[in-house]
């Protein structure tokens, strides 16, 4: 019997995207049908292009009040907070309407925002089929935490065990959800190769990821000390153009727009340097590539990239003489490359979409927990 899921995400960057674009992926690799929705779609008419624009807004332009909100709406301190909850109520209606049109065996949430809308509805008795959440944070922070959902899958088990203490509901590990490409092992020479060599014959190329939207703190300065450390800097400028022009003019640095075979650039590069713990960090780790984090965007960023190194799956470099010497040890074949790799490789420990059918749906029909 085919099963019907819905999944939730949130166009607030790529990686939430991406994350379920591979879960309905392997949903219909099963033979199960998917369809995703963008839950910022669910709110009331320009409120959604309005979170989104002053997301984004704030992280680039403003990043010490984006900080604030974050400290303040969803960060884990204790005491009385203030709550999205207005927001997610916001959306139940909508939310509803398409539960009732597209009937699901189970919906499953891979943004905050869905989750915190999911777990009030299960909680009020009004969504009937089972919600499962992926939790795609190395970093759990309260607005992922709603005991109404009946369960949890995270990248981590550190994630999993604070998702436990905090909403008492069961959580599960799978590792990153990265699409299978990225671990393909044997791959034809890239161009990229070509274009590395071309560039700056002899060195080799460090990766420097600033998200699909350019977002990032002193990156051209970073480049410049990489390549004047004998590195061939690859920036990612994501779609930020103006970012892409600074760093292209620096001497020995690579800078580029949006990447569509980021598979093939990571089979060329060395190693990472990240900035959110993100899906470009999973990416990275399905890729074999090391990971070191460096100057994090505030709020979710920084606590993913802290979180990110507690779990082993990468260095967390604090100023620009450390992550030099990250980069000598980590980018140069030996026993600390080798360790690292490993460590990544081994945070993939199940499938997601397994634990989560298996959970929700454990028969071949009906629901699972109520």
């Amino acid at each position: 019997m085919r099963r019907r899921f819905l999944l939730l995400s949130a166009g607030m960057g790529a990686g939430h995207d991406a994350v379920s674009a591979e879960l309905a992926r392997r949903l219909r690799e099963r033979g199960d049908h998917a369809v995703v929705r963008d839950v910022l779609t669910l709110l009331p008419p320009g409120a959604g292009p309005a979170v989104r624009s002053f997301y984004e807004a704030a992280v680039r332009h403003v990043p010490r009040l984006y900080a604030g909100i974050y400290a303040l709406f969803l960060s884990p301190a204790e005491g009385p907070r203030p709550s999205s909850t207005p927001l997610a109520a916001a959306a139940e209606r909508r939310l509803m309407e398409l539960v009732e049109l597209w009937r699901p065996d189970a919906v499953v949430s891979t943004f905050h925002l869905a989750a915190e809308i999911t777990g009030r509805l299960r909680s009020q008795g009004r969504l009937s089929v089972p919600a499962a959440v992926f939790l795609t944070d190395f970093a759990v922070h309260r607005g992922w935490l709603h005991p109404g959902n009946d369960l949890y899958v995270c990248v981590t088990e550190q994630a999993a065990a604070a998702v436990r203490a905090e909403t008492g509901r069961p959580a599960l590990v799978s590792g990153p959800v990265v699409a299978p490409r990225f671990r393909t092992k044997a791959r034809a020479r890239s161009h990229w190769e070509g274009d590395f060599a071309r560039l700056a014959p002899g060195r080799a190329p460090v990766l420097l990821s600033t998200g699909s939207w350019g977002v990032g703190s002193a990156v051209p300065d970073t480049a410049r000390s990489l390549a004047g450390h004998g590195w061939l800097p690859v920036v990612l400028c994501g779609r930020d153009r103006a970012l892409m022009r600074r760093t292209a003019r620096l001497p020995g640095v690579l800078g580029h727009g949006w990447v569509p075979d980021m598979p093939e650039l990571f089979a060329s590069v060395r190693v990472l340097i990240d900035n959110a713990a993100g899906q470009t960090a999973a990416q990275a780790l399905a890729s074999g590539v090391p990971v070191i984090g460096y100057r994090p965007v505030p709020g979710h960023g920084a606590e993913g990239v802290r979180s990110m190194a507690a779990a082993g799956l990468s260095v967390h470099a604090r100023d620009l003489p450390e992550l030099l010497r990250a980069v000598d040890r980590l980018a140069s074949a030996g026993a600390a490359r080798d360790r690292q790799r490993a460590r990544g490789a081994a945070a993939f420990t199940a499938d997601a979409v397994a634990l989560i059918s298996d959970f929700c749906l454990p028969g071949p029909a009906g629901h699972g927990p109520s």
